[in-house]
């Protein structure tokens, strides 16, 4: 995985915490799931990349 895969996590976990809270404050249930949506994507790519990395 390269640093800029790494980035792009990291950024996406950032965008769905702020939709997450975004939606959180405007009482907007979608915007919150799509957040934590994003979250999630996040967090599976990040595991993904954790194990190629572990076999490099």
């Amino acid at each position: 995985m390269g640093l800029d895969d790494k980035i792009k996590n990291a950024a996406q976990d950032v965008a769905g915490k702020v939709k997450e809270a975004t939606g959180e404050h405007k009482n907007d249930p979608d915007l919150k799931a799509e957040g934590q949506k994003d979250q999630s994507a996040s967090s599976v790519k990040q595991a993904g990349e954790n194990i190629k990395d572990a076999f490099k």
